[in-house]
């Protein structure tokens, strides 16, 4: 051993192990608690602070939720609930108020009784957002009087203070974002929060959740009540789409440990969406409630479709997929002990669960299904021509198969692949034609960077069976290309890139081929968006030079700002139609190359707001579609993302 670690090892002693106590480490990791400290783990405060709220609702003693965005950059959450206790704890020897305000783990949903189901970040969430945010004050009303409490970064600089005599309860938190935690930004986005409100106000039947927004000059309101609770969710997801049966089918199951609720309809379209909820969470990667419901799905209607004739004795019966193809449906359970894989609770784990929702269906669906016998036969043939898709879609599959291994190495002829075979550091950009495909070739990194030109737009998959998408040249290049296989068969650990980065014009066409291919990820691939492989490349659209100096601009209002940045002097502006305009040392410059490129990540902020984005934009209703875009036409991030 050299004496340089002999000398290291001596000096690792016990006093080398640091201790972070409490909230410390909240602010030193802050990430390991709200997943990232960008615009997401921004929003993630409001969801927790929301969250307590409604596990008050989900118990039964609160009726209404105000949520405020304040002028000044602070977040007010109020509710008519029991409000926070705040008499001593008995053992931190603190008003109860200041312990769930500074104490992970510490809270309600702990303790036997004080709530059935709850969701939250397993406690920690109102201390959390204590701990990232500059400047807290919480009031509570209960016992007949007003108490407020004031933190700033985690800590509390005031008492719990009994301000004055009142008789309703409840309790109202109001928190200002730590800038120095959330460098990225501190301004939330109000669609982001009106879209997860309405979900929740969707997943608790009758309560109602205000919303205002107090950031510009006029005061935006909305408020969200839905009597019908998940009924009125799937109507509302099924708004642009087609349905083939104008009722939707709904049950409910409940005994002392759990209640589950299902909702769903079906419609004339070729993809499920199929949302799953453990005690009002998005589990988007689904778990044992979403097992139970689909196994009961298909048998029931493999049972009456047998008990009608509808399928003969000799013919196989119906798989999960054809079952499901068109459906929408909503599954909310709601678990005393929710069992979540991994810290974002994205999937159910809780065993009991699968059989307790299977039970549920067996009995609910089927008699259901001889109510609606009407229904439940044009249920039968559409998955009756699923079925025969299916059949010509693994048809297709094999060709797509029989093709790559005639092709070099198994690819597609027109890859220009990178010479890394480590997936970490290699990228795939989506080249729109084939010449800007010819400029990114010139233009890249061979040793990290691969192109892969693709002609014209590709097949709009939200309209199309996958049978037909499949035959799809351009799609099966790129199925080919980044090896993970689609749908079911789909294994992300087989991705030959971990950048898949879509280059198109900074045009109208541009933004619709990205649109298509952003269509055909979601609904076919959507690993790779969720494991965060899809970026998209902001190419400029002017260049602008004044003497020898150029810059490069993206936008039209950027390209204002700088003339008047400029007024007098001679700027000679170009703007260009397309990436082939582009030589290949520009295209780099401005577009590829690392250091100095700019990329927008693709992420599903909410499955429900990306299912209503894609079936709204691409699906088969026009008239939502040209309202969509009226909406939101200034926002073009939104549309991209």
């Amino acid at each position: 051993m050299s004496k340089l670690k002999r000398s290291a090892t001596a000096s690792y002693k016990a006093d080398s192990i640091q201790v972070l106590e409490g909230l410390e480490a909240v602010r030193r990791r802050p990430a390991m608690y709200i997943g990232t400290t960008g615009p997401r783990g921004l929003h993630h405060l409001i969801w927790e602070v929301v969250d307590n709220s409604v596990d008050e609702a989900m118990a039964g003693f609160c009726t209404r939720i105000e949520v405020a965005l304040l002028e000044d950059g602070g977040v007010r959450v109020r509710d008519n609930g029991r409000g926070i206790p705040v008499d001593e704890h008995e053992k931190t020897r603190e008003s109860a108020l200041t312990t769930v305000m500074t104490t992970l783990h510490a809270g309600g949903k702990f303790e036997a009784g004080a709530y059935q189901v709850s969701g939250g970040l397993h406690g920690v969430g109102v201390s959390v957002v204590n701990a990232l945010s500059r400047r807290a004050h919480v009031e509570v009303v209960r016992d007949g009087y007003l108490w407020e409490q004031t933190f700033e970064y985690g800590d509390p600089v005031t008492g719990v203070e009994r301000v004055k005599p009142m008789k309703r309860t409840g309790t109202q938190v109001t928190f200002w974002a730590d800038p120095e935690i959330f460098e990225e930004t501190t301004e939330y986005s109000a669609k982001t929060v009106t879209t997860r409100l309405r979900e929740m106000a969707f997943l608790t039947k009758g309560l109602e959740i205000r919303f205002s927004d107090e950031r510009g000059e006029d005061i935006v309101e909305e408020t969200f009540r839905y009597a019908g609770g998940i009924i009125d969710f799937v109507k509302h997801l099924n708004a642009a789409r087609d349905p083939i049966h104008s009722q939707v089918a709904y049950f409910e199951h409940k005994d002392d440990s759990a209640e589950v609720e299902i909702a769903m309809q079906w419609t004339s379209g070729y993809t499920e969406s199929v949302l799953s909820f453990a005690n009002n969470i998005n589990t988007h990667e689904g778990g044992t409630h979403e097992e139970g419901f689909r196994t009961s799905l298909t048998k029931a209607i493999n049972d009456f479709a047998r008990s009608r004739n509808l399928l003969k004795e000799k013919e196989k019966n119906l798989q999960g997929e054809d079952v499901r193809e068109g459906l929408t449906a909503v599954i909310s359970t709601k678990v005393a002990n929710p069992q979540f894989e991994g810290q974002t609770k994205t999937k159910l784990g809780n065993t009991e669960i699968r059989s307790f929702v299977q039970k549920a269906m067996n009995q609910a669906f089927p008699e259901w299904l001889g109510k609606h016998p009407s229904d439940a036969r044009r249920i039968v043939d559409k998955a009756n021509q699923a079925a025969r898709a299916r059949f010509a879609a693994r048809q297709a599959r094999d060709l797509t198969r029989r093709k790559s291994l005639l092709e070099s190495g198994g690819l597609p002829g027109k890859l220009s692949d990178c010479s890394s075979k480590d997936p970490e550091l290699s990228e795939m950009f989506i080249v729109e034609g084939d010449s800007a495909g010819g400029s990114a070739k010139q233009a890249r990194n061979s040793e990290f960077q691969a192109i892969l030109p693709i002609r014209g737009k590709i097949i709009n998959v939200e309209k199309n069976r996958l049978a037909r998408v499949l035959q799809n040249t351009e799609i099966q290049s790129l199925i080919t290309a980044i090896g993970t296989g689609i749908g079911d068969e789909m294994d992300i650990s087989k991705a030959r890139y971990n950048r898949i980065i879509l280059l198109t014009d900074a045009d109208v066409d541009g933004a619709h081929i990205r649109t298509l291919l952003l269509t055909f990820f979601f609904r076919h691939m959507v690993d790779v968006i969720e494991h965060g492989y899809v970026y998209i490349a902001q190419p400029p659209l002017y260049s602008a030079k004044i003497g020898t100096k150029t810059t490069w601009i993206k936008k039209d209002e950027d390209l204002d700002r700088f003339k008047a940045e400029n007024e007098g002097r001679k700027i000679n502006v170009q703007r260009f139609k397309g990436l082939g305009e582009m030589n290949a040392n520009e295209l780099w410059e401005t577009t590829m190359d690392p250091d100095r490129r700019t990329l927008l990540r693709v992420e599903l902020e909410d499955m429900f707001s990306a299912e209503q984005t894609f079936s709204t934009l691409m699906g088969v209703d026009v008239e939502a579609r040209r309202l969509f875009i009226q909406q939101n036409a200034k926002d073009v991030r939104f549309l991209d993302a």
